[in-house]
Protein backbone atom coordinates (compact mmCIF):
# COMPACT_ATOMS: atom_id res chain seq x y z
CA UNK A 1 0.00 0.00 0.00
CA UNK A 2 2.76 2.38 0.74
CA UNK A 3 3.42 2.49 -3.15
CA UNK A 4 0.14 3.44 -4.07
CA UNK A 5 -0.19 5.91 -1.21
CA UNK A 6 2.59 7.75 -2.67
CA UNK A 7 1.02 7.60 -6.28
CA UNK A 8 -2.21 8.66 -4.64
CA UNK A 9 -0.45 11.52 -3.11
CA UNK A 10 1.23 12.73 -6.04
CA UNK A 11 -2.43 12.44 -7.65
CA UNK A 12 -3.94 14.93 -5.42
CA UNK A 13 -1.26 17.35 -4.78
CA UNK A 14 -1.29 17.56 -8.52
CA UNK A 15 -4.73 18.83 -8.84
CA UNK A 16 -4.69 20.57 -5.28
CA UNK A 17 -3.33 23.87 -6.34
CA UNK A 18 -0.97 24.21 -3.47
CA UNK A 19 -3.68 24.12 -0.69
CA UNK A 20 -2.37 22.20 2.49
CA UNK A 21 -5.73 20.94 4.24
CA UNK A 22 -5.05 19.94 7.95
CA UNK A 23 -9.02 19.23 8.47
CA UNK A 24 -10.56 16.15 7.31
CA UNK A 25 -14.25 15.69 6.60
CA UNK A 26 -16.53 12.66 5.53
CA UNK A 27 -20.17 13.11 3.96
CA UNK A 28 -22.29 10.79 4.80
CA UNK A 29 -25.39 9.42 2.79
CA UNK A 30 -27.09 12.58 1.75
CA UNK A 31 -25.07 14.93 3.54
CA UNK A 32 -22.85 15.93 0.54
CA UNK A 33 -24.42 19.66 0.26
CA UNK A 34 -22.40 20.70 3.36
CA UNK A 35 -19.32 20.88 0.71
CA UNK A 36 -21.17 23.37 -1.69
CA UNK A 37 -19.88 25.94 1.29
CA UNK A 38 -16.34 25.51 0.15
CA UNK A 39 -14.79 28.35 -1.26
CA UNK A 40 -12.65 28.01 -4.65
CA UNK A 41 -13.04 24.37 -4.11
CA UNK A 42 -11.52 22.18 -6.60
CA UNK A 43 -12.99 19.03 -7.29
CA UNK A 44 -11.62 15.09 -7.98
CA UNK A 45 -13.56 12.57 -8.83
CA UNK A 46 -12.77 9.45 -6.78
CA UNK A 47 -12.18 7.72 -10.59
CA UNK A 48 -9.29 9.84 -10.48
CA UNK A 49 -7.61 8.68 -7.34
CA UNK A 50 -4.91 5.85 -7.09
CA UNK A 51 -6.78 3.52 -4.80
CA UNK A 52 -9.81 4.95 -4.07
CA UNK A 53 -13.08 2.79 -4.71
CA UNK A 54 -16.06 4.57 -6.59
CA UNK A 55 -19.21 5.12 -5.16
CA UNK A 56 -22.50 3.00 -6.23
CA UNK A 57 -24.75 4.12 -3.70
CA UNK A 58 -27.44 6.98 -3.96
CA UNK A 59 -26.45 9.73 -1.89
CA UNK A 60 -22.80 9.36 -2.59
CA UNK A 61 -21.30 11.86 -4.92
CA UNK A 62 -17.97 10.29 -4.94
CA UNK A 63 -15.20 12.90 -5.17
CA UNK A 64 -12.97 14.77 -3.04
CA UNK A 65 -12.86 18.30 -2.87
CA UNK A 66 -10.89 20.72 -1.50
CA UNK A 67 -11.48 24.37 -0.74
CA UNK A 68 -11.35 27.06 2.25
CA UNK A 69 -14.55 27.72 4.79
CA UNK A 70 -14.33 30.70 7.78
CA UNK A 71 -10.33 30.50 7.08
CA UNK A 72 -10.06 26.71 7.09
CA UNK A 73 -8.79 24.65 4.48
CA UNK A 74 -10.54 21.52 4.34
CA UNK A 75 -10.37 18.29 2.43
CA UNK A 76 -14.31 16.33 2.27
CA UNK A 77 -14.81 13.41 1.14
CA UNK A 78 -18.53 13.48 -0.38
CA UNK A 79 -19.69 10.34 -0.33
CA UNK A 80 -17.89 6.68 0.85
CA UNK A 81 -17.68 2.88 -0.18
CA UNK A 82 -18.85 0.55 2.02
CA UNK A 83 -18.38 -3.25 3.12
CA UNK A 84 -21.89 -4.23 2.10
CA UNK A 85 -20.39 -2.94 -1.55
CA UNK A 86 -17.99 -5.52 -1.76
CA UNK A 87 -15.17 -3.48 -0.62
CA UNK A 88 -12.87 -4.94 2.48
CA UNK A 89 -12.49 -2.37 5.63
CA UNK A 90 -8.70 -1.25 4.69
CA UNK A 91 -10.15 -0.68 0.77
CA UNK A 92 -13.20 1.71 2.77
CA UNK A 93 -10.58 3.12 4.80
CA UNK A 94 -8.12 4.07 1.79
CA UNK A 95 -9.03 7.63 1.68
CA UNK A 96 -8.82 8.69 5.50
CA UNK A 97 -4.81 7.11 4.63
CA UNK A 98 -5.47 9.67 1.77
CA UNK A 99 -6.04 12.90 3.56
CA UNK A 100 -3.00 11.44 6.36
CA UNK A 101 -0.41 12.08 3.97
CA UNK A 102 -1.34 15.40 2.25
CA UNK A 103 -1.52 16.44 5.61
CA UNK A 104 -4.95 16.28 7.67
CA UNK A 105 -4.49 16.26 11.07
CA UNK A 106 -8.01 16.23 12.39
CA UNK A 107 -10.83 14.15 10.91
CA UNK A 108 -14.95 14.85 11.10
CA UNK A 109 -16.88 11.60 9.73
CA UNK A 110 -20.11 11.91 9.20
CA UNK A 111 -23.58 9.52 8.74
CA UNK A 112 -26.58 8.65 8.33
CA UNK A 113 -27.44 6.37 11.47
CA UNK A 114 -31.02 4.36 12.69
CA UNK A 115 -31.85 5.46 16.43
CA UNK A 116 -32.18 2.88 18.89
CA UNK A 117 -32.36 4.93 22.42
CA UNK A 118 -36.14 6.44 23.00
CA UNK A 119 -34.48 9.74 23.49
CA UNK A 120 -33.42 9.98 19.49
CA UNK A 121 -35.83 11.50 17.34
CA UNK A 122 -35.99 11.24 13.15
CA UNK A 123 -33.96 14.21 12.12
CA UNK A 124 -32.02 14.08 15.45
CA UNK A 125 -27.94 15.49 15.28
CA UNK A 126 -25.97 12.83 17.21
CA UNK A 127 -22.32 13.45 18.24
CA UNK A 128 -20.60 10.49 18.57
CA UNK A 129 -18.78 9.58 21.86
CA UNK A 130 -18.09 6.03 21.16
CA UNK A 131 -18.58 3.17 18.72
CA UNK A 132 -19.06 -0.96 18.61
CA UNK A 133 -17.52 -2.44 15.81
CA UNK A 134 -20.01 -5.05 15.09
CA UNK A 135 -19.00 -5.08 10.61
CA UNK A 136 -16.58 -8.36 11.47
CA UNK A 137 -13.66 -6.74 9.96
CA UNK A 138 -10.68 -4.19 10.30
CA UNK A 139 -8.39 -2.28 8.42
CA UNK A 140 -5.91 -2.66 10.64
CA UNK A 141 -5.74 -6.36 9.88
CA UNK A 142 -2.39 -6.80 8.38
CA UNK A 143 -0.78 -3.48 9.40
CA UNK A 144 0.73 -1.75 12.40
CA UNK A 145 4.40 -1.49 13.58
CA UNK A 146 5.69 -2.09 10.35
CA UNK A 147 4.46 1.88 9.39
CA UNK A 148 6.61 4.06 11.17
CA UNK A 149 5.28 5.38 14.35
CA UNK A 150 2.23 2.94 14.34
CA UNK A 151 1.90 0.95 17.07
CA UNK A 152 0.57 -2.96 16.48
CA UNK A 153 -1.83 -2.68 19.11
CA UNK A 154 -4.17 0.45 18.98
CA UNK A 155 -5.07 1.86 22.36
CA UNK A 156 -8.96 3.01 21.71
CA UNK A 157 -10.00 4.19 25.27
CA UNK A 158 -10.84 7.66 23.60
CA UNK A 159 -11.47 6.79 19.52
CA UNK A 160 -13.50 10.01 19.57
CA UNK A 161 -11.49 12.65 20.74
CA UNK A 162 -13.17 15.16 24.11
CA UNK A 163 -12.12 18.29 23.42
CA UNK A 164 -13.76 17.92 19.67
CA UNK A 165 -16.99 16.46 21.50
CA UNK A 166 -17.05 19.88 23.32
CA UNK A 167 -16.50 21.72 20.94
CA UNK A 168 -19.67 20.05 18.95
CA UNK A 169 -21.26 20.77 21.66
CA UNK A 170 -20.98 24.38 22.21
CA UNK A 171 -21.43 25.10 18.57
CA UNK A 172 -24.71 23.57 18.97
CA UNK A 173 -25.92 25.18 21.87
CA UNK A 174 -25.07 28.59 20.70
CA UNK A 175 -26.89 27.43 17.72
CA UNK A 176 -29.77 25.79 19.71
CA UNK A 177 -29.78 22.68 17.98
CA UNK A 178 -30.16 20.23 20.89
CA UNK A 179 -27.31 17.86 20.40
CA UNK A 180 -27.12 14.23 21.74
CA UNK A 181 -24.70 12.06 22.38
CA UNK A 182 -24.59 8.12 21.84
CA UNK A 183 -22.69 5.20 21.50
CA UNK A 184 -22.66 4.31 17.35
CA UNK A 185 -22.89 0.13 16.56
CA UNK A 186 -21.70 -0.37 12.82
CA UNK A 187 -22.47 -3.27 11.19
CA UNK A 188 -22.03 -4.27 7.10
CA UNK A 189 -24.88 -4.16 5.79
CA UNK A 190 -26.95 -4.14 3.35
CA UNK A 191 -30.10 -5.19 4.89
CA UNK A 192 -31.48 -3.29 7.78
CA UNK A 193 -31.51 -4.93 11.33
CA UNK A 194 -34.29 -7.19 12.54
CA UNK A 195 -36.48 -6.62 15.43
CA UNK A 196 -34.91 -9.07 17.63
CA UNK A 197 -31.82 -7.28 16.46
CA UNK A 198 -32.70 -3.69 18.01
CA UNK A 199 -33.05 -5.38 20.74
CA UNK A 200 -29.88 -7.04 21.04
CA UNK A 201 -28.41 -4.08 19.83
CA UNK A 202 -29.77 -1.88 22.86
CA UNK A 203 -29.11 -4.08 25.19
CA UNK A 204 -25.17 -3.97 24.30
CA UNK A 205 -25.29 -0.25 24.68
CA UNK A 206 -25.78 1.18 20.79
CA UNK A 207 -28.15 4.42 20.81
CA UNK A 208 -27.91 4.21 17.02
CA UNK A 209 -26.61 1.83 14.38
CA UNK A 210 -25.33 2.59 11.01
CA UNK A 211 -23.04 0.87 7.97
CA UNK A 212 -20.33 2.78 8.42
CA UNK A 213 -17.68 5.29 10.06
CA UNK A 214 -15.91 2.99 12.45
CA UNK A 215 -12.97 1.56 10.12
CA UNK A 216 -12.35 5.30 8.45
CA UNK A 217 -11.93 6.18 12.62
CA UNK A 218 -9.76 2.98 13.67
CA UNK A 219 -7.47 4.45 10.72
CA UNK A 220 -7.28 7.67 11.55
CA UNK A 221 -6.64 7.05 14.89
CA UNK A 222 -4.08 4.60 14.02
CA UNK A 223 -2.17 7.58 12.07
CA UNK A 224 -2.53 9.68 15.22
CA UNK A 225 -5.87 12.05 14.03
CA UNK A 226 -7.61 13.68 16.13
CA UNK A 227 -11.41 12.60 15.40
CA UNK A 228 -14.71 13.67 15.74
CA UNK A 229 -18.42 11.76 14.71
CA UNK A 230 -21.58 12.92 13.87
CA UNK A 231 -24.26 11.29 12.75
CA UNK A 232 -27.68 11.95 11.82
CA UNK A 233 -30.35 9.84 13.08
CA UNK A 234 -32.19 9.65 9.68
CA UNK A 235 -34.71 6.96 10.57
CA UNK A 236 -35.78 4.34 14.03
CA UNK A 237 -34.50 1.44 14.13
CA UNK A 238 -36.22 -1.72 12.77
CA UNK A 239 -39.21 -2.66 15.45
CA UNK A 240 -39.43 0.43 17.01
CA UNK A 241 -41.95 2.24 14.76
CA UNK A 242 -43.51 -0.57 13.52
CA UNK A 243 -42.51 1.25 10.37
CA UNK A 244 -40.72 -0.47 6.89
CA UNK A 245 -37.65 0.89 6.55
CA UNK A 246 -35.76 1.90 3.27
CA UNK A 247 -32.85 4.23 1.76
CA UNK A 248 -35.08 6.54 0.36
CA UNK A 249 -36.53 8.00 4.22
CA UNK A 250 -32.81 8.47 4.85
CA UNK A 251 -32.26 10.26 2.11
CA UNK A 252 -35.56 12.37 2.06
CA UNK A 253 -34.65 13.22 6.37
CA UNK A 254 -30.92 14.11 5.09
CA UNK A 255 -32.66 16.41 2.78
CA UNK A 256 -34.65 17.95 5.32
CA UNK A 257 -32.14 18.37 8.11
CA UNK A 258 -29.08 19.66 5.97
CA UNK A 259 -29.76 22.68 6.68
CA UNK A 260 -29.08 22.44 10.85
CA UNK A 261 -26.41 19.76 9.74
CA UNK A 262 -24.74 22.33 8.06
CA UNK A 263 -24.79 24.93 10.10
CA UNK A 264 -23.17 22.97 12.75
CA UNK A 265 -20.53 21.73 11.00
CA UNK A 266 -19.53 25.25 9.79
CA UNK A 267 -19.44 26.32 13.24
CA UNK A 268 -17.39 23.74 14.53
CA UNK A 269 -14.99 24.08 11.87
CA UNK A 270 -14.58 27.45 12.70
CA UNK A 271 -13.44 27.14 15.88
CA UNK A 272 -11.03 24.63 15.45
Amino acid sequence: MIPELAETKTAIESKSNGRKPAIGVVLGSGLGSFADQLEDAVKIPYAGIPGFRPTSVPGHAGQLMIGSLRGKTLAVLQGRSHIYEGCTAAEVAFPIRALGVIGVKTLMTTCAAGGINSQLRVGSLMAIEDHINFTGDNPLIGRGSSEAGNVKFLDMTQAYSSRLLEKLTVASDKLKLGLRRGVYMAVTGPNYETPSETKAMAWLGADAIGMSVVPEVLVARHLGMEVAGLAVITNLAAGISGRRLSHDEVLETTRKVSENFNKLLEEFIANL
